[in-house]
Formats: structure tokens, sequence, C-alpha cells
């Protein structure tokens, strides 16, 4: 089945191109919003699976509507795709809860292929953004969660938030809920972590972790 998908930015020309772009390559564009107020509406409506953002619109900005557009559609990945890659807005939004921060820089091709990604649980991540959060990761990412550098430095910044509530030895239906996220993607999730930390289960994951903070 088709990925269902929200198209939401001010500019409708940039709408009318992604419409056309995501439904070549098989994506179901359910929506279009040109603000991030009637964006949170059409979200409840449609229920997506994917919401498309840009950060930059009039009234309710992007940065300010994905908490609201995690709410109206919990199971949604909401990915950003935008024309700016500074820092504070990547990490904001991260925050925020997007599963994904794409610069409309990028290729049409990879822009399809890290939505396709998204749809599975993977985070959606430009080059040049990858290498900007995993430096903050490298940097803050021990020091702010109790993580030790090495395993921080080894996953997104989502893998990390879900090995923090493993840690809390919290159910999969559990996170999802604290993330607003599906349980199908906390499982996607589990399975990148583990496979990234050499370990084939969650108990070995969370022995890892005790070995590295000893």
């Amino acid at each position: 089945m088709a990925e269902r998908i929200l198209l939401v930015d001010d500019h409708p020309l940039t709408r009318s191109a992604l419409s056309g772009l995501l439904q070549q390559h098989g994506f179901d564009v359910v929506g279009e919003a040109a603000d991030g107020e009637s964006a949170v509406g059409r979200a409840a409506d449609l229920q997506p699976d994917l919401i498309l953002l840009d950060l930059s619109m009039p009234g309710l900005d992007g940065l300010s509507a994905l908490p609201r557009l995690r709410e109206a559609a919990p199971s949604c990945e909401v990915v950003v795709l935008t024309a700016s890659g500074e820092e504070t807005n990547l990490l904001a939004a991260i925050r925020a809860g997007a599963a994904g921060y794409l610069l409309k820089s990028e290729p049409p091709a990879r822009i399809v292929d890290f939505l396709r990604g998204a749809a599975n649980g993977e985070a959606a991540l430009s080059g040049t953004v990858a290498r900007r959060l995993l430096e903050q990761v490298r940097e803050n990412g021990g020091r702010s969660t109790g993580v030790p550098d090495e395993i921080a430095a080894a996953l997104s910044a989502r893998e990390l938030e879900v090995l923090l509530l493993l840690d809390e030895h919290l159910a999969t239906d559990e996170i999802a809920q604290r993330l607003f996220i599906s349980e199908h993607t906390v499982r996607s999730h589990v399975k990148s972590l583990l496979r990234k930390l050499g370990v084939s289960s969650r108990r070995e994951a969370l022995e890892a972790l005790s070995v590295a903070r000893a």
C-alpha cells in the first residue's frame, strides 16, 4: 500500500512540484496545507503516514506546528523539508519529534529515498545535517543524557531516546506513547540500535550500556 503523505509548504509551486514527484514514485499525496495551523487540522482529519513540513511559513511556523502535528496524528512521521540548515532549527526540530530533516537542495531522487526510509522507521537526514547532528551527539550526548560517548556517537538522536526509555524499563507501547510514534516505528528503531551496538536483544543492549557506564 502506498504511503499517504500530507505536504505542508506556503509556496504553491513547491507543493505542486513535490506532489508530482511523490505521486510519480508511488506515494499517495492525500492533502496539502500552506501554514502550520491548517496543517494541524488536515493532519487530524487525514491521519497520513507521513507529513513533509516546511519550517518557514506565515502564522504558525513549522517548528511551532511540529508538536501539535504529532498530537493530531500520533502514528504519523513528520519529516522537515527546508532551505535552512541552521543548527538551532535542526536541533529544535529533532527535539520536537521530527523523524527527519532534509534540505531542499537535495536531489529529488534522494528526497524520495529518504521519505521511503522514514516510512519504515529510519531517520531521514541530509548528509550535511547528519554530520552536524553527529557532532552535537558526540559533544553533548554523553554529558547530557548519561550515555557514554562511544554509544551516543553510534546512534541517531531518536535511537538514543529509545535506548534511554528502554533503560527505564518501558515496553514498546509505552515508548510509542512517550515519543508520539507508532509501535512499528519503535520496533524499527530498536532493531536499528541493536544492529549498531552489535547486540541481538534489548537485554544485551542494556548490558552494553551498563558496561560502558562502569
